[in-house]
Order: C-alpha cells, then sequence, then structure tokens
C-alpha cells in the first residue's frame, strides 16, 4: 500500500532505491504518527471533514495501535511503503470509509516533517536527561576533589597549578553551554509543521493553531513554504547543537586517555571498567574513552553531512531529504550511550591524590613567585627577570601558599552558579507540557 499508489504497478528495482530505509527508521516514527493523526483527526472534526461519531472511533483505533506500539507489537506490512501507510491501512482495515478519510489536509510532506519534530523533541529530552546526570557527576567529583592539585598546561607543558576540582567543573560548565545550545535549536523544532500540505497550504478551513496546542508545540511554521523549506534545516541546527556537545566529550575523553596514561598517572580506573592485551599481561587500556572519543568525532562530522544534502536545494520538497534520515536519527543513540558511559567511568575514578610529588612539577608554581614578589612592591616584568634567572641557575623552589580566590579560580570554583546556569536552561525546554498534551490525545489525562 501506499498513500499515492494511482494503480499504477512500480518496477521493483525503483521501488526499493526510492523506499531505501524508510520502513526500518519509520519503526522509530510510529508513535509520533499516531499522535500526529490523532490531532490531525480532532482538527478535521472541528471544520466538518469527520463526524464526531467517526472521530470517536478513529481516536479510539489509533490510541491502541499507539498501545500496540509501545508494546512492540506493530510491524509495517510486506508490501507497504512506510509508517503513514501502515497507519492508514490499519485504520481502513478496521474502520473501512472513516479511515480513508484521515489523510485530508494534509499531505506525506507535512506528515514526515510533523512525526520527525516529536521524534526529535523526544530524542532532544533524552539527550537533556543524560547531560544532566554527567553534569551532576561531574559536579559531585569537582567537589569531592578540589583540593586535589594537578598540574594545568599550555602547550602541553606544564603551566600553572590546576585541581581535579578545576578539571571536573570545567567540563561541567561545557555542557551547561552545550544545553544552551541545544535549547536553541530546539526551539526550531518546537513550531508546528502540519498543515502545510505539500508545502503550498491547503483549501480547506484548517485550524493550524488548534493542532499545535494540541500537540503541545510551543509556535507554529507560519509559512507554509518556509514550513517545507525547514526540512533539512532543521536537521542541521539539531545535529549542530549535538556535535557541540560531542566536542565537549571527545576533548573529555582525551584528556582521561591521557591522564590515565604511566606518563601522566592522575587517574586510574578499575579492571572491570578496563579492557587488556592480547599479548602485553600489565596493560588496562582505556577503551570506553577511545570510543567515546571517536563517536563524538564521528558525530562532529554530522552537520556537514545535512548540508551536504540539503543545501544546495531550492524551495519545495525533494526527496533527497529522505537521505537525512539516515544521519540525523541514529545520532541521538550514539550521543546518548557517550554520555551514558562517560558517566558510568567518572563515577568510578580513582584518583591519585599524590601528584604534585613528582620533582618534574618544581617549576608549577613560577607564576606564584612572581605574584609574590609583585605583591610585596616588585614591578612585573622585574620579578619575572628574577624568577626566571632562578630557573635557569637550577636554585627555583616555592614555599608558600596558593591564593587563588576570585570567581572560577582554585579557591573558588562557583560550582552552584554552574548548577544554577544549567537548571535555568532546562527549565525553558519545557517537556511537562508536551507530555501533557501527549497525555490529553491518548485519553490518559
Amino acid at each position: 500500500m501506499k498513500l499515492w499508489d494511482k494503480g499504477t504497478k512500480v518496477n521493483q528495482d525503483i521501488e526499493k532505491f526510492t523506499v531505501g530505509k524508510d520502513r526500518e527508521l519509520d519503526l522509530e516514527l510510529a508513535p509520533f504518527d499516531v499522535l500526529g493523526s490523532i490531532a490531525h483527526c480532532k482538527m478535521l472534526a472541528s471544520i466538518g471533514l469527520l463526524e464526531q461519531g467517526e472521530l470517536t472511533l478513529v481516536e479510539k483505533e489509533l490510541q491502541k495501535i499507539f498501545v500496540d506500539i509501545q508494546n512492540g507489537d506493530f510491524s509495517i506490512d510486506d508490501g507497504v511503503e512506510d509508517v503513514h501507510s501502515q497507519v492508514e491501512f490499519l485504520l481502513t482495515k478496521t474502520l473501512g470509509d472513516v479511515g480513508k478519510k484521515i489523510h485530508s489536509g494534509r499531505s506525506r510532506n507535512d506528515q514526515v516533517l510533523l512525526d520527525l519534530k516529536l521524534f526529535t523533541r523526544c530524542q532532544i529530552e533524552k539527550v537533556v536527561n543524560e547531560a544532566k546526570a554527567l553534569f551532576d557527576q561531574l559536579i559531585e567529583n569537582s567537589e569531592k576533589y578540589k583540593n586535589v592539585i594537578i598540574p594545568g598546561y599550555t602547550h602541553l607543558q606544564v603551566a600553572m597549578p590546576s585541581s581535579f576540582g578545576l578539571w571536573f567543573g570545567a567540563y561541567a560548565e561545557a555542557l551547561s553551554d552545550d544545553l544552551a545550545l541545544l535549547q536553541s535549536a530546539f526551539k526550531v523544532v518546537d513550531q508546528n509543521p502540519l498543515g502545510s500540505g505539500a508545502g503550498y497550504g491547503s483549501s480547506f478551513p484548517l485550524d493550524r493553531q488548534m493542532t499545535t496546542d494540541l500537540l503541545g508545540f510551543e509556535n507554529l511554521n507560519y509559512n507554509v513554504v518556509y514550513a517545507q523549506m525547514g526540512r533539512g534545516k532543521m536537521e542541521f541546527a539539531v545535529v549542530s547543537a549535538l556535535s557541540n556537545m560531542a566536542y565537549t566529550l571527545g576533548k573529555l575523553a582525551m584528556d582521561a586517555c591521557l591522564y590515565n596514561s604511566q606518563n601522566f598517572g592522575f587517574i586510574s580506573f578499575a579492571d572491570e571498567l578496563t579492557t587488556g592485551s592480547s599479548i602485553m599481561p600489565h596493560k588496562k587500556n582505556p577503551d570506553v574513552f577511545e570510543l567515546v572519543r571517536a563517536r563524538a568525532n564521528s558525530l562532529q562530522v554530522l552537520p556537514t553531512q545535512i548540508q551536504a544534502v540539503s543545501s544546495n536545494l531550492p524551495s519545495g520538497y525533494h526527496r533527497d531529504y529522505q537521505l537525512t534520515k539516515e544521519f540525523f536519527m541514529p545520532a541521538f543513540d550514539q550521543l546518548s550511550s557517550c554520555l551514558q558511559m562517560t558517566k558510568t567511568m567518572l563515577a568510578d575514578v580513582k584518583i591519585n591524590k599524590d601528584v604534585m610529588s613528582d620533582e618534574k612539577y618544581q617549576y608549577l608554581f613560577t607564576v606564584e613567585k612572581v605574584n609574590e614578589l609583585v605583591l610585596n612592591g616588585v614591578p612585573f616584568r622585574d620579578a619575572y627577570k628574577e624568577v626566571g634567572a632562578l630557573v635557569e641557575s637550577g636554585e627555583f623552589k616555592f614555599e608558600g601558599e596558593l591564593k587563588h580566590q576570585h570567581e572560577g579560580s582554585l579557591g573558588n570554583l562557583c560550582n552552584e552558579a554552574i548548577r544554577l546556569k544549567l537548571e535555568k536552561t532546562i527549565q525553558t525546554f519545557n517537556f511537562e507540557k508536551i507530555d501533557q498534551a501527549y497525555q490529553n490525545l491518548l485519553g490518559r489525562s
């Protein structure tokens, strides 16, 4: 069954090529296709294209299909092109002609775009929750180890004093900014395209604000041409935000691999969190972080892939957009797995509290000595030269105290301020409103 079937048999090779991975990917869109159909049918009834009795029958059957999907009892039959066709086929099989009415006033173009947006909102919520869990772990570690000093590096050279508190806290704040960017992308997603049809609207008196409210959208894509032009653009905005978070995870993973190596020896992990070598009995490899790094790098390529498919297309729908689903939809699970595994590793990280006992870190405090001299009235440039001379002669020693107290420094991590920044961002997603809208559509409120 195809929604566009006019009775002409399509060449099987052509059909296989054009369907691509739609049937496989559409199973993930199935619950959202049903939710969108319930909202659409309610709207059709409000403008007289469905009778109230017909709406009741359709709603009940769509809600049953939704439960089947949740229970894993839904599939796309052989010969059925996609999830949209399968849902309409099931309705028609059960309700007869009533099932044939539900496509009035919409096209597969706005239907799949709606499904993708509903899917994306759901996936973004999962990513936000996973990122928040990792954030909490980072803040916990930052507070727990805030007094453990480690070297800070520039150019991979020993530079100035840092701490595990600063290191863990830095990645926590990075995640807070990553979520702020994701929230901006979420605003692009959270606009209703339903009613744009094939990109040029409909002569039916559709109530687009009604479906916007029923589906818990914050806004709607007003211009029907732009709604369809938004295909590709929406995916690009979201994967750009996801790749930004992947950038953070990749850098953290690289640090962890370095710090876990014998040449650094800052951190280590239990045997059950590492892997070994087939010929070297002493090896404890940080494979998790190496794979997080690799997957993070792969995720950072996604914006380019989306652009390559969609950026040079004219306005209107084109089948090219089908390929963006293959890049876009799996990205959420890839990022979520990286967030989960990073949290698992950091929850059981072992910290070396004696890092600074190594003699090679003796020059870590040269800037402290310079600043001490400056506070005693020596001009900065003269103090710099004086300490440099001590280093050259091998006579440099520092036995003072670290006095870093300004915001965000060793003695003043500002973790609570970072937490508040993150919480304010998460509140703006308003996932509760979306969930309540879905519960209403499913008759569960």
